[in-house]
């Protein structure tokens, strides 16, 4: 999921890379272009075990390697001129405790809140609108990742001047953002792909992603299309999210969809 503090002009170039770590962890990468008129934060659930404490997730600073996606594209020949993409084949929520840490990742503070009752613990910067979730009970029992890109509504509204005075928000491409989560169930990778842009959940919503996985496997999953080794990667910059001898596949998920999360049993 997707999902934003505050209403979004356009969201577009949707790109999220996941890997399944040695460890029993998953590795996710998300970057995106995003047009808004203000600060504002980013949310996506993450099916951590129940219980997992606030220091599970770790994040990790690409701001080093904003072309890591670039560079994970290159793994792949052109597609044939009839290349098309289809949905994806699997599918799958006031105290006095102790505030959740704030990290600063590259251009991002960003936090990891355990749980829907955690929220309360956030910085007040970071929460969402009450109510958000009731129409998400799926996440019931979810963690969170939030993101939030430090005075992102400052220098990104090119105002017109006119006779009417408006004024248009510029899409800007943010770096990836990256972290590493313990994995609920070891046999499946989760890509959070639920979109919320305008405080409401939409049955369905129009996409514009692009999938990377890297995994073993003996075949790609049915509408995935299978690359090579990420040979053009710079593994330093990548901090250990990618690996240099696994193959990578990808998938296309453009237009209107369901809106739903995209699960994949490995």
């Amino acid at each position: 999921m997707c999902c934003f503090s505050r209403t979004v002009v356009e969201v577009s170039g949707t790109r999220i890379f996941a890997r399944p770590m040695d460890d029993g962890q998953q590795a996710l990468v998300y970057s995106l272009k995003l047009a808004a008129d203000e600060a504002l934060a980013m949310i996506l659930p993450i099916p951590v075990p129940p219980e997992s404490a606030d220091d599970a997730v770790r994040f990790v600073d690409l701001s080093a390697y904003p072309k890591i996606f670039d560079d994970l594209e290159k793994a792949f020949p052109p597609p044939p001129a009839a290349q098309s993409f289809g949905p994806p084949t699997r599918s799958m929520f006031q105290s006095q405790a102790k505030r959740l840490e704030v990290h600063t990742v590259g251009k991002f503070e960003a936090s990891f809140v355990p749980r829907l009752a955690d929220f309360s613990r956030l910085d007040p910067r970071f929460r969402l609108a009450d109510g958000v979730f009731d129409s998400l009970p799926q996440y019931r029992d979810f963690g969170f990742a939030v993101f939030q890109l430090k005075d992102f509504g400052k220098g990104i509204v090119d105002r017109v001047k006119g006779l009417l005075g408006a004024h248009k928000a510029e899409t800007s491409e943010i770096h990836p953002m990256a972290f590493v989560f313990p994995r609920r169930d070891p046999k499946s990778i989760f890509f959070p792909t639920v979109h919320v842009h305008d405080g409401e959940v939409h049955p369905t919503a129009h996409f514009d992603h692009v999938l990377y996985l890297q995994a073993d496997f003996a075949a790609p999953h049915a509408g995935w299309w299978a690359g090579t080794e990420p040979k053009d990667v710079d593994l330093s910059r990548a901090a250990g999210l990618v690996r240099g001898d696994q193959r990578l596949c990808k998938r296309g998920m453009r237009g209107d969809l369901p809106n739903q999360d995209t699960v994949l049993v490995l």
